[in-house]
C-alpha cells in the first residue's frame, strides 16, 4: 500500500509477526530490504506487478541491516533484478555478503554463552538465507538517492541494533523508514502483544540513534515489524524505546550488585521476567544485557573474565 506519495509498504507475515519491506517509487525505484529467502518470489515481485512494475524496473535495493529477515532474499532478488544496485552500510557488509560468517558471529555466539537458540530456530535462520551475493555499493550514511522530482531520500546511519543499521528519511512527507533501528519495549505478535525482546548490541549507539529520530519529528514512522505509526504515536514509540534502555540498564546494574558475579545465562533468568515476560526468541535479550554489562565494565564498575560456561562479569562495587 502507498503510505505517502511515492512511499509504498509491502506487507506480509513472518511467523507470529507482521513483516514489511518498502518501495520508493518515482522516476526511479528503490527497494528497502529483501526479506528472507522466499520473500522476493512470494511477496516483493507480486507487489511490483500490482503497481505495474517488474523486477527489471528496480534501480536500487538497499539492505537496512544484517539480519536474515532483511537480506536473506538478496540471492532471489539478484536473480530477478540483475541491474539493480545492491547496497548496505559498510559496517554490516561482511555479514550481508557471507552467510556462514553471520551465522557464526551474529547468531552463533549465544551458544558459547549457554543461551543458544532452540534447534528449530537455528535451522530456520540457515534456511532463511539465500546464496551469498556481493554488494555493489557500501554506504556510510549521508548519501542521497534522487528518485525523481520531489522524491529524494537521505540515508541515515542508525547503529545500535547492528553496527551498520541504516534508515531512510523522506523529507517531503516527513517519513522515516527505520525498520529495526528502534524496537519499543519488544517485538509484537499480530494481536499487538509483546512476545520478543528488543535486541541491541551497543546501548549508547542505540540510544543516540533513537534520539536522532526524535529530533526529526517524523510524521510517519515506518518499521519492519510494527504497524505504520503517525505523529504522536510515533513519538510515543520512540520514547518507549528509550525507556526500555533505561529499565534494562537499571535491571542489569541491580542484578550484578545483588549477585556479585553473573554469567549471561544467570542474568537472563533474572532479568527476563523483570523486563518481559517474553515468549519467543527470549535468548536475544542476552545481547541487550551484554551491551549493558559492557557499559558497567567501561565505567569501571564491573570486570569481564572467561568462565567455565561462558563469560563471567564480576561487580567492582
Amino acid at each position: 500500500m502507498e503510505v505517502a506519495p511515492g512511499v509504498h509498504r509491502i506487507e506480509s507475515v513472518l511467523g507470529p509477526r507482521t513483516f514489511s519491506q518498502y518501495l520508493l517509487l518515482g522516476e526511479r525505484a528503490l527497494l528497502v530490504d529483501t526479506g528472507v529467502a522466499e520473500t522476493p518470489e512470494k511477496v516483493i515481485l507480486p507487489y511490483l506487478e500490482s503497481v505495474g512494475l517488474s523486477a527489471r524496473d528496480l534501480d536500487f535495493a538497499l539492505v537496512t541491516h544484517a539480519d536474515v529477515d532483511h537480506f536473506g532474499g538478496n540471492g532471489a532478488l539478484r536473480g530477478a533484478a540483475r541491474e539493480a544496485v545492491l547496497c548496505a552500510h559498510a559496517a554490516d557488509a561482511p555479514w550481508v555478503e557471507d552467510r556462514e560468517r553471520i551465522l557464526r558471529e551474529r547468531y552463533g555466539w549465544y551458544a558459547g554463552e549457554g543461551v543458544d537458540y532452540p534447534p528449530d530456530v537455528r535451522e530456520w535462520l540457515r534456511e532463511s538465507l539465500g546464496p551469498d551475493v556481493p554488494l555493489d555499493l557500501h554506504l556510510s550514511g549521508g548519501e542521497v538517492f534522487r528518485l525523481g522530482p520531489g522524491l529524494l531520500v537521505e540515508v541515515l546511519h542508525l547503529p545500535g541494533h547492528s553496527p551498520g543499521h541504516v534508515g531512510l528519511w523522506e523529507p517531503s512527507s516527513r517519513s522515516a523508514i527505520i525498520t529495526d533501528a528502534a524496537l519499543g519495549g519488544g517485538l509484537l505478535d499480530m494481536e499487538g502483544n509483546v512476545i520478543s525482546p528488543p535486541p541491541y548490541f551497543d546501548a549508547r549507539a542505540y540510544e543516540e540513534s533513537v534520539r536522532r529520530l526524535q529530533g526529526l519529528s517524523p510524521r510517519l514512522l515506518l518499521t519492519a515489524h510494527y504497524p505504520v505509526m503517525e505523529g504522536e504515536e510515533a513519538a510515543r514509540f520512540l520514547e518507549e524505546s528509550l525507556e526500555f534502555v533505561r529499565r534494562a540498564r537499571r535491571v542489569v546494574a541491580e542484578a550484578l550488585e545483588e549477585r556479585g558475579e553473573l554469567d549471561l545465562r544467570n542474568l537472563l533468568e533474572l532479568a527476563g521476567p523483570r523486563l518481559g515476560p517474553f515468549t519467543a526468541m527470549e535468548n536475544e535479550l542476552a545481547g541487550t544485557l551484554r551491551a549493558h554489562l559492557r557499559e558497567l565494565v567501561a565505567a569501571g564498575r564491573a570486570r569481564e573474565a572467561p568462565g567455565g560456561g561462558g563469560t563471567v562479569w564480576r561487580s567492582l562495587g
